[in-house]
């Protein structure tokens, strides 16, 4: 059961409240890979959360704070455009910021969070971020680095990005999303659906650095074989259009979404 609904200027604690009382999950989508997942249990996670800089964004979440209190900050990879308000974020909440181990050490290293800030943990694995949420870390076929300017020299630097991955986020009530990060069409999709069973998958469709509309309607027609999607990280608005064309008759709900809109299961 679904609704869609476009984002209004409600007290995000009283949404939050319903939302617990209800039982419901809630995907605020923020552009890009960016949304703002509020659980059954009322609590908040983020995800890739490219906001300030991103002319997707919404007027209002220009601002982090208005995302409330963020209980769980999830990056998939080091990328700018995945990461860039990940660190001030986690300041802001006081909450680690889980990632690829290996980007985690590279943050480390800069000293851009503390050690405490930067939990490290790997594909396959699965971690208990907080009671009730668990988020096992998937394969995805990309890249990563992170650039970093230097403060004593002013220049940026490119460091080790770790591997790239998705992430499965089961909630309290067994809901499972998968976020599948950046990524190109892989065999194992197959294998992660079947084993992981997601109700929903985000998955990227922009073509050029992950799956275009075609590829992404493959991996879910032929592999994936979910019941629900919403396609991200794209620029082309007509993309969405081109992934439910491409997908035919495939019994596969797709949410084409415009930032800023809310959908609840």
């Amino acid at each position: 059961m679904f609704r869609v609904i476009v984002a209004t200027a409600l007290v995000l604690f009283a949404t939050d409240n319903v939302l617990a009382q209800a039982g419901k999950v809630e995907l605020l989508w923020l552009g890009q890979s960016a949304f703002r997942i509020t659980t059954p249990g009322g609590k908040v996670i983020v995800t890739d959360p490219w906001l300030l800089k991103n002319p997707m964004t919404p007027a209002k979440y220009k601002n982090l704070e208005a995302l409330g209190k963020v209980d769980l900050l999830l990056v998939s990879h080091g990328h700018w455009d995945h990461i860039d308000d990940a660190p001030a974020l986690a300041k802001l909440n006081d909450i680690p910021m889980y990632a690829p181990g290996d980007l985690n050490m590279t943050l480390t290293t800069l000293a851009v969070l503390p050690p405490k800030q930067l939990p490290r943990s790997n594909k396959s694995g699965r971690v208990t971020p907080i009671p009730g949420i668990k988020v096992t870390g998937t394969h995805a076929e990309h890249s990563s680095v992170f650039v970093w300017n230097n403060p004593t020299t002013g220049k940026d630097e490119t460091h080790p990005g770790g591997e790239p991955q998705g992430f499965i986020i089961e909630l309290e009530n067994g809901f499972r999303i998968w976020h599948m990060g950046d990524t190109g069409v892989f065999g194992d999709m197959k294998l992660i659906s079947e084993y992981y069973k997601p109700d929903l998958v985000l998955i990227p469709i922009g073509g050029n650095f992950t799956m275009d509309p075609a590829d992404a309607a493959y991996a879910l027609r032929e592999l994936i074989k979910p019941k629900n999607v919403i396609p991200i990280h794209y620029r082309n608005a007509g993309a969405p259009q081109e992934l439910i064309k491409a997908l035919g008759d495939a019994p596969i709900k797709v949410f084409a979404l415009t930032p800023g809109d809310k959908v609840e299961f």
